[in-house]
């Protein structure tokens, strides 16, 4: 059979999935709302010389918002920034007081002393080497995700971690989610029985869900060290919306299962104790953001997961569409023969359908007789009963008002920091979420399905057809 042939199977099997998902499962009841219990806190410092002290290397979006975040945790203390954007090196100043150093050449603060680990939230195409260095400088490091921009560099990074013993942490933060945790849990109970099938979908429709992000008007030459930006991708002239809204290219970027898929395969593999698929095909397109970006705008993948000591063989289906009627939306359904999990930020649902006592039949097409013959047969095997409409009660667990995993996950980072003790996310578990993610970007361009070995964190080969 010839990719085409595979290809076609791939739509009819996505196709079919995706009705299925649309279709929904009912739910007779009434429905039980639980509050899920947070975390045991870590402990805090003992004295302010216990207090780790980080910087940030890249401060844009994420950048602040992690800085942010990583700040609320007791202990912590920023004492550096770095960026190529001059702007943003003034606006940390503003934020975190004059004494913060900051400079355009992230070395500089590898070098310094006071510091004891970093943030590194810059584009994609910079997180191996940043991280690599950091880690050879003696640093703790919160990498965000993906970890990688190549598959080739996911296994520099993990020999590094492994070399240096020092704490790496990725920055997809369901891992630390008390929601995540409970459908873990539940799942582990067989809460739906055995899973078959695993659908999400992450969709927005805004011009800032799509990355169109804000240009500042002062961008120049002279405020962006524009060289430094490119690192290692194509020279090319200046241009500052390729700072600004990298996202959108692969030059810097992982596009759409780099930025999103990852946050859900780092879910999911958490959930399942799962390493990754062993089959990847994706397809999609640039639909509506025709804005100069070299990215689909909508992709969907078809994964493979392998029987595992943990979970049956199941298959995941992945949607991304950044022009979806209805807004944002984040979620998971985790199908199994006897209910579904349905996990978002706002928690965890668990339906649980009643198994039917009898198989039904059909038998119109026999003759009168034999009808009656196989009904008084049928009948003293599955005696009638009430309708199976029987109420059971569904159950929701929500999380406290203002529960914010990403803190929960500084939290764990910086815990481990202290006590040395490895991290959930480590190098290894941030490569078997990105590997995927990247794979789905060749399944998209070259048009077929690839084999992964999730074990070794590699492609096989164009997956056989």
């Amino acid at each position: 059979m010839n990719d085409r042939t595979s290809r076609r199977r791939f739509v009819k099997q996505t196709g079919a999935m995706l009705i299925a998902g649309a279709i929904g499962s009912r739910a007779y009841g009434k429905t039980r709302v639980l509050e899920l219990v947070p975390r045991h806190e870590p402990p805090g410092p003992r004295s302010p010389n216990d207090n780790i002290r980080i910087a940030t290397l890249g401060l844009g979006l994420m950048g602040k918002g992690d800085t942010e975040t990583a700040l609320k945790v007791p202990g912590v203390e920023l004492v550096a920034v770095a960026d190529v954007y001059d702007g943003r090196l003034a606006r940390a100043k503003e934020l975190w007081g004059d004494k913060i150093f900051t400079t355009r050449d992230y070395r500089e603060i590898l070098a310094r002393k006071d510091v004891d680990a970093v943030i590194i939230a810059t584009p994609d195409h910079w997180h191996a080497q940043m991280a690599i260095d950091a880690m050879a400088a003696g640093k703790d490091v919160y990498l965000e995700k993906p970890m990688v921009h190549e598959l080739a560099e996911g296994q520099r990074i993990i020999e590094t971690q492994l070399r240096t013993k020092r704490i790496l942490q990725v920055g997809s933060q369901r891992v630390s989610s008390i929601i995540y945790a409970k459908a873990r849990e539940l799942l582990k109970a067989g809460a739906i029985g055995e899973l078959n099938l695993v659908e999400a979908a992450w969709e927005r429709n805004s011009p800032l869900g799509a990355w169109q992000y804000s240009i500042p008007p002062d961008a120049s030459p002279a405020t962006i060290d524009w060289d430094r930006f490119l690192g290692r991708a194509p020279r090319r002239p200046f241009e500052p919306i390729r700072l600004f809204r990298w996202r959108n290219y692969r030059d810097y970027g992982t596009g759409v299962p780099g930025d999103l898929f990852v946050h859900l395969f780092s879910g999911i593999h958490y959930v399942l104790d799962s390493l990754g698929p062993t089959q990847i095909m994706a397809q999609g397109g640039l639909r509506f953001w025709e804005d100069g970006r070299d990215v689909p705008d909508v992709v969907v993948g078809l994964y493979d997961y392998p029987e595992a000591r943990a979970h049956p063989a199941f298959n995941i289906v992945l949607r991304v569409n950044f022009a979806a009627a209805g807004g944002s939306e984040e979620a998971f359904r985790f199908v199994g023969p006897e209910g579904i999990l349905t996990v978002s930020q706002s928690g965890v649902t668990r339906t649980r359908v009643p198994k039917r006592m009898e198989p039904g039949y059909t038998i119109d097409t026999f003759p009168k007789a034999v009808q009656e013959q196989f009904l008084k047969q049928y009948r003293e095997k599955y005696p009638e009963r009430a309708p199976e409409m029987a109420a059971h009660e569904d159950e929701r667990y929500v999380p406290p008002r203002g529960y914010d995993d990403r803190l929960d996950h500084f939290k764990n980072f910086f815990a481990a920091v202290r006590s040395r003790q490895p991290v959930v996310e480590d190098a290894a578990f941030g490569m078997r979420a990105a590997g995927p993610a990247l794979v789905t970007n060749l399944s998209y361009t070259d048009e077929r399905a690839y084999a992964w070995d999730p074990v070794a964190m590699k492609v096989v080969q164009p997956a056989a057809s």
